[in-house]
């Protein structure tokens, strides 16, 4: 949980699932959606969509080698699927668009997050998927 102050009126975030939280403000609560990754991120609130860089820098720090971790991408938002663009083995560069989803009205593209491999596909065109449903796996 997260307290602001926003226009002289204390703000309330909570983060209640993936890409999902509440708002408190002025006696209210609201749920906005986020996707995307840090640096090109998407939130949806109030039916509207705001795409920018909302994420606060994090402090330098020195990382460990990775090894071959599987990474899933999930739905932020219920949705349908409107276009799978790649098949397990497939080859992505950070940044291709690998589905695409409809809520709300409007697309949706989940991009790759970083280079990665298509480990598996858990979704077809026309899926309808409820908020953290495993779409895409990469490695």
């Amino acid at each position: 949980m997260v307290r602001v102050t926003l226009m002289d009126h204390p703000v309330i975030v909570t983060r209640i699932g993936d890409g999902v939280y509440r708002v408190e403000r002025e006696g209210r609560n609201e749920i906005v959606y986020v996707a995307g990754p840090p640096g090109d991120t998407w939130a949806f609130w109030n039916g509207q969509m705001f795409r920018g860089s909302f994420a606060a820098p994090s402090p330098d720090r020195p990382r460990a080698p990775r090894g071959r971790a599987t990474q899933s991408l999930a739905a932020p938002m219920p949705a349908r699927v409107i276009k799978v663009l790649v098949q397990p083995g497939a080859t992505v560069k950070k940044g291709d668009t690998i589905i695409i989803l409809e809520a709300m009205k409007m697309e949706l593209p989940i991009r790759a997050p970083a280079d990665a491999t298509v480990a598996a596909v858990h979704c077809r065109d026309g899926d309808l998927v409820q908020p953290e449903t495993t779409l895409i796996d990469l490695v």
